[in-house]
Parts: C-alpha cells; sequence; structure tokens
C-alpha cells in the first residue's frame, strides 16, 4: 500500500466518487462519511465546534485503487491537548471512522500508524482522540491490538447512546410491536391529526430551487427551543444549509413539513441513505402543541420508510424519552484514546 498524508481538501477532490464507493464498501457506512458531508463540515469547522485546525487526512492505494481513507485533522481537543481526531467531530455528525473494507482494515491501520507515528506533517502526533465510533465498530479491536503491539495506551469509553428502530415490512405490524399504551397514543395522535378542523397534510421538500428558504423555515421551528436556538449560530445555521444542499444534490436529503391550514407545524431534517433513515434535527411550531405535530410527523416519517422499503430508523445519538416510546432499541457510541504514537 503507498499511504499519503493530505493537508489541503482540494487534493483529495479527484478520488470523491471513489470515496463515496469505497465507503458503501466499508462496515462504517453512514452519511457523515459521504465525501460531500465532510468536505462542507470542513470549509465551516463543524459550523464553528472548532476555531483552529490543520487537515490530516491519509489515503491509502494499492496500484492505484483506493484502499483507506483515515478522515482525520489535529486541533486542540476538549481536554486543551493537541490531538488527532476524526473530521466530523463532535456534535452534528453522529457516527464516524476510518474508510475501508473489512479485508484490509489491519494492514490499512497498521500502515496508517506508522505514517502518523514518523510524519513530520503530523507532528510525530501523540494522541489519537475518535468520538462517535459505533461499540460495533471493527475499528475498535484493530486499533486495540495495535496499541498493544507497539505499547501504546488505549482506552475506550461510552460516549452517548444512539438508539434505532428495526423496520417490519408493514406499518401495522411496526405499532403491534411496541408498548400498547404508546400505540394507542400515536394512533389517537394521528387520528386526531386527520380529523382537525383545519387541514394537516405533510410534505417533502425535493425542489432545490426552494430549499433555502425551507431551511429557513426549518430553523425557525427549531429556535422555538431555547436550546436549539443556542445551537443556532450563524455559522452552524449556514453549515446545515450546505449540507442539506449537498445531500439534497446527491441524492440522500430527507426534508419533511407538517403543516395545519398551509402553516408549519414541525420540521423534520433526516438524511434517506443506505436503506435507512437517520433522523438528524426536528423543530415544532409550539403554537400547535395540542395536536402533537412532532409525534404526528414522525408517525409519518415511519410509516413512510416503512412503505418504502427501508430497514431501520436511526434516531442516532441522545436518549431523550421520546425515541423509547417509538420503540427504538439502544446502541453505543463510544470515545477511543490512544497515546504514545510519537517516535522518540
Amino acid at each position: 500500500m503507498e499511504f499519503k498524508l493530505h493537508t489541503l481538501f482540494e487534493s483529495l477532490v479527484s478520488f470523491a466518487d471513489e470515496w463515496n464507493n469505497l465507503l458503501r464498501e466499508s462496515s462504517s457506512d453512514s452519511p457523515f462519511l459521504r465525501f460531500e458531508y465532510l468536505r462542507e463540515w470542513w470549509a465551516a469547522l463543524g459550523g464553528g465546534e472548532w476555531s483552529q485546525a490543520t487537515l490530516a487526512v491519509v489515503t491509502a492505494h494499492d496500484e492505484e485503487k483506493l484502499i483507506g481513507v483515515a478522515p482525520l485533522f489535529q486541533t486542540t481537543n476538549r481536554d486543551g491537548e493537541s490531538a488527532l481526531m476524526l473530521l466530523g467531530s463532535i456534535e452534528i455528525s453522529d457516527f464516524l471512522d476510518l474508510i475501508v473494507r473489512p479485508s484490509d482494515l489491519t494492514p490499512f491501520l497498521s500502515g496508517l500508524l506508522d505514517l502518523l507515528a514518523s510524519s513530520p506533517a503530523s507532528s510525530g502526533f501523540a494522541l489519537l482522540d475518535w468520538y462517535n465510533v459505533l461499540e460495533t465498530s471493527p475499528t475498535l479491536a484493530a486499533l486495540e491490538a495495535e496499541s498493544a503491539q507497539r505499547g501504546w495506551r488505549f482506552n475506550s469509553e461510552v460516549y452517548q447512546p444512539a438508539p434505532s428502530i428495526p423496520l417490519p415490512a408493514d406499518f401495522e405490524s411496526y405499532l403491534a410491536a411496541i408498548d400498547k399504551k404508546q400505540r394507542h397514543e400515536i394512533r389517537r395522535k394521528l387520528r386526531r391529526a386527520a380529523e382537525n378542523d383545519l387541514p394537516v397534510r405533510w410534505y417533502l421538500v425535493t425542489d432545490e430551487s426552494t430549499l433555502d428558504a425551507e431551511m429557513e423555515s426549518f430553523f425557525t421551528l427549531m429556535a422555538q427551543d431555547p436550546k436549539k436556538e443556542i445551537f443556532l449560530t450563524p455559522t452552524m445555521r449556514a453549515q446545515m444549509q450546505s449540507t442539506a444542499k449537498v445531500a439534497l444534490q446527491n441524492g440522500w436529503l430527507w426534508l419533511a413539513f407538517l403543516e395545519v391550514d398551509g402553516v408549519k407545524a414541525a420540521g423534520a431534517l433526516n438524511f434517506d441513505y443506505g436503506n435507512r433513515l437517520w433522523g438528524y434535527n426536528s423543530g415544532v411550531n409550539r403554537a400547535f402543541n395540542e395536536l402533537s405535530p412532532g409525534w404526528v410527523l414522525l408517525a409519518h416519517s415511519l410509516q413512510w420508510a416503512i412503505e418504502h422499503g427501508r430497514i431501520e430508523f436511526d434516531f442516532m445519538r441522545g436518549n431523550e424519552d421520546y425515541k423509547y416510546r417509538f420503540g427504538a432499541r439502544d446502541r453505543l457510541v463510544m470515545r477511543v484514546v490512544v497515546r504514545g504514537g510519537k517516535k522518540q
């Protein structure tokens, strides 16, 4: 394998398609590792999450075939230490990892660590600090084994739960599988919305020419939650706007609104990717709380996903109560820290 360290994103553009094709063959396939997603993330450093950073993406080729990508950057981490982190870290990218076929993981990881430990461009790194790696990722065991062989210190800890719902073949089977009380609540709320005096409808955004305006409406809904209002800085709004645009252009945006008599009552920004629906963010107009518009739109989202053959609804990170009421089951994402990579 021939390894190369990239410190400019422009040097990666020529194999963007190959990057995405490799991602689909990896065990870490998610929208957060798509080339276009990470390009937009890097442009604004995660909506301003990081004030300074140096790109340190490592690629490996074998006879011009892309074998692996380590999407990394160097920055000062939350503990005040210089670290190599995964692009996308931390807050707005729920699942991160290396991009490599399972059969190539061990030699790719070994070569990657050799390169990073000796490269002047990466300052002979002393710390890896990787967030949002799924507990089922083969990277965890491979990185632990490599660290042990080199005498480096390896530690992994739970960062957050990431609940998801496996989806059956039809909506009634889904409802039958959840708690009886919650099943009754979902049906009651859907019926109440359908019988409302004012017309209630939901729709998907598919027209790029309307996307900017629709995203502004979505931000307005999000901002009714005080915590989300603080989160939505101008830089973060621009980050989410650009992410939605590239997602729509590449066929994996799922932006939906619930309207009451033409007024937006709820919005859901999801990703339709890899035969799954990924629930990214949402917002609710509190003027319509009596109709439970967030629940109604989520129920419609699940029904749409089931009717279109999606195999899972991924709520992603966070242990909010409503996720479990809809039947979600926990998975975990991990934080992995490796110390001792610097060559002496």
